[in-house]
């Protein structure tokens, strides 16, 4: 006695084999693939400032803060980068007027991926304040 197996027969394990490795050649791409984060921007207004802070494409290492502050004008202006999950907590670093109502940092230092909280502090005539962002760090 014979059996024959029809040729769809014999596709279908194929077929399913192909399928199910173009989907997870797929997934793997597009988890590997670099992405272009962009800028950030925040807005937070606490007491007599409103800060704007962005960041272009926040990533592991150094990273630069740009800083717009309205309302009255600080004295001093820091941002201090933590990360509660992992306990870290970086010096601050000052960040330099680039013109009125205008401030930078120089590269700021975040080591490692993940949630981050960036403190920016104003401290000026007006009083202090402090201002939290999150920010997600690839």
């Amino acid at each position: 006695m014979t059996t024959k197996t029809s040729t769809v027969d014999r596709r279908k394990p194929v077929l399913l084999i192909s399928v199910v490795a173009v989907l997870v050649a797929a997934i793997v791409a597009w988890l590997v693939w670099p992405s272009g984060g962009g800028e950030q921007v925040q807005s937070s207004t606490q007491g007599p400032y409103t800060v704007r802070l962005s960041v272009e494409d926040p990533h592991q290492g150094g990273n630069v803060f740009a800083l717009t502050v309205s309302g009255a004008a600080p004295d001093v202006v820091t941002v201090e980068p933590v990360m509660p999950q992992m306990g870290h907590a970086l010096a601050p670093s000052p960040a330099i007027a680039q013109a009125p109502g205008r401030f930078r940092t120089g590269d700021v230092l975040l080591p490692m991926p993940g949630q981050w909280e960036i403190t920016v502090s104003l401290r000026g005539p007006s009083g202090s304040t402090q201002h939290v962002f999150p920010l997600l760090v690839k």
